[in-house]
């Protein structure tokens, strides 16, 4: 279908990109990409890094500049986000009370940070902007936003203490080996860790742990993972199962509605995975382009992610999770080594740290589905450009 009218709910990364490649490719209907904020779309995952650094502005984290939205006929409709979804008559509800009728609806709605009460999350400009670092830090949750905002604390002289309630860091989405090479990096900075910990209370100037301990606390994040934005989708009567289940080419239960981005759980080989990155985002949002124009190829590319801490940069090609046997190769010692996740003997992801060719090789063996086997790996002066 090339004339028929797009909304698209959700202004992020996926959202934007579906509306820019249903243009580019060759679309001629009406697009409306509905955002819940006043300005103009832009990218989230500087927030944690360049943006909260003051390195750059909002100016540099905007998508497109207004200009390009009415060039491209892209209605974009600001701060009045859709508050329900009528699939018979194929229509979405905005705050205001303005209907706007739709051929296909994607669901771009995102996820939203697990709240603590007391301490901030970050997922908007405005958010970053009123936990700027200063004083005594405290990150709760040694994930990727945890440990990205405790690197930008202490760079900025901040005392900075994370509070993590696993053994380790990073457990749901790196490896044992990987996570405590980053855990190194940021000791060596003076960052100082709990683990086993939880928190109790979240107060003025500092928070309590459950085991009675106080610490000193000026700023207080959270980063204790997000919930996919699901609620509209759950009331329109689809399929929601921790996100809105799609199939292979991102349709939902109902075949005129798609879901893209965090919000959507999508076939990933033979499981069903929902992702939160930049990388599955802009995939999906060019995907369900493709085939709501006409395409029958499903959604099928290799999950990648990254991480910038100091002057470290994580990659993360393929999903590691739910490895049995992880192979090191290159020299953890000076920071450059990458890490080779197995299920058996089938490759899950590579984790390079400061190794970006191990990372696009990866990307490109695992595209392919190479056999590379751990044995292969632990020969000494494996080199991962052979196998590719």
């Amino acid at each position: 279908m090339t004339d028929g009218a797009i909304v698209i709910v959700g202004a992020g990364q996926a959202g934007c990109q579906a509306a820019v490649s249903l243009r580019e490719r060759g679309h001629r209907g009406t697009i409306t990409l509905i955002g819940d904020e006043g300005a103009l779309p832009y990218q989230r995952p500087p927030l944690t890094k360049a943006y909260l650094q003051g390195d750059i502005g909002f100016g540099d984290l905007v998508f497109r500049q207004e200009t390009y939205y009415t060039e491209h006929d892209i209605t974009l409709v600001l701060d009045d986000p859709v508050v329900s979804v009528d699939r018979a008559a194929r229509s979405v509800t905005l705050r205001s009370g303005r209907a706007v009728g739709y051929e296909n609806l994607v669901l771009a709605t995102g996820s939203r940070p697990r709240p603590i009460p007391g301490a901030h999350t970050i997922r908007t400009v405005a958010d970053a902007d009123s936990a700027r670092p200063q004083g005594h830090v405290v990150a709760i949750g040694a994930g990727f936003i945890g440990l990205e905002y405790a690197a930008v604390a202490s760079e900025a002289g901040c005392d900075v203490t994370v509070i993590e309630a696993q053994p380790r860091a990073l457990a749901r989405v790196l490896s044992e080996e990987t996570a405590a090479h980053v855990v190194q990096v940021h000791r060596r900075r003076g960052v100082k860790f709990l683990f086993n910990a939880m928190v109790s209370e979240v107060r003025e100037g500092e928070v309590v742990l459950a085991d009675g301990t106080v610490l000193p606390a000026d700023v207080v994040v959270a980063g204790i993972g997000v919930v996919p934005n699901v609620e509209l989708a759950q009331e329109a009567g689809l399929t929601v199962d921790d996100g809105i289940v799609v199939d292979p080419w991102l349709r939902t239960s109902d075949p005129a509605v798609f879901a893209i981005g965090d919000c959507a759980r999508f076939h990933h080989g033979a499981e069903q995975v929902r992702l939160e990155c930049v990388q599955n985002a802009v995939d999906q949002g060019s995907t369900v382009a493709a085939v709501i124009t006409g395409s029958a190829e499903p959604h099928g590319q290799v999950p990648w992610f990254w991480s910038d801490q100091y002057a470290m940069k994580v990659q993360i090609a393929g999903v590691t999770t739910g490895h049995d046997r992880a192979v090191v190769t290159g020299d953890p010692i000076s920071g450059a080594f990458s890490v080779f996740c197995f299920s058996g003997d089938r490759l899950l992801g590579v984790e390079s740290v400061n190794k970006p060719v191990d990372h696009v090789l990866a990307r490109r063996l695992l595209a392919a589905n190479c056999p590379i086997r751990p044995e292969m790996v632990a020969v000494p002066g494996f080199d991962l450009r052979t196998a590719a």
